[in-house]
């Protein structure tokens, strides 16, 4: 009888360990060998070569984020965005970015379409154009055009 009770009580202690562990391992990005100005690169690149699925991986790698999520920041990305000023990323960012950025730090709508257009991604303007306005994707591709 007494062997029982000892047995259930090491048991019961096992499975209180395991949900602490649980709990503070939760929200606590993975451990990665990935510099902040490294993944932001990396990422960017397998975007542009357009190798999105690779480039859910390495977000995955490097913050532990789940499938929908790096999905999302992928796309995110693909349309124009900044890596770290991707809502999903905030936690990830590096604390020399969350100082308070000056009013006139981010280019204006058309100011970036011209920038992507440039760089011969009109089609990732049109992207960018149509998740920041709305527009459907005859009036963003006239707007891309226009400029």
């Amino acid at each position: 009888m007494e062997l029982l009770i000892l047995l259930f009580l090491v048991v019961f202690v096992l499975a209180v360990a395991g949900i602490v562990v649980s709990i503070l391992k939760r929200g606590r990005p993975a451990p990665t060998g990935w510099g902040t100005g490294d993944l932001r690169d990396r990422v960017n690149t397998l975007v542009w070569q357009q190798q999105p699925i690779q480039a859910i991986k390495v977000l995955r790698q490097a913050t532990g984020l789940g499938l929908a999520d790096a999905k999302r920041v992928v796309d995110a990305v693909a349309g124009g965005a900044d890596l770290w000023e991707v809502p999903i990323m905030a936690r990830y960012r590096p604390a020399h970015l969350n100082a308070p950025a000056p009013v006139d730090a981010r280019p204006d709508l058309a100011s970036r379409v011209r920038e992507l257009k440039a760089g011969g991604r009109a089609e990732q303007a049109v992207h960018l154009v149509r998740g920041e306005t709305g527009m459907d994707q005859d009036e963003a591709e006239r707007f891309v055009d226009a400029l």
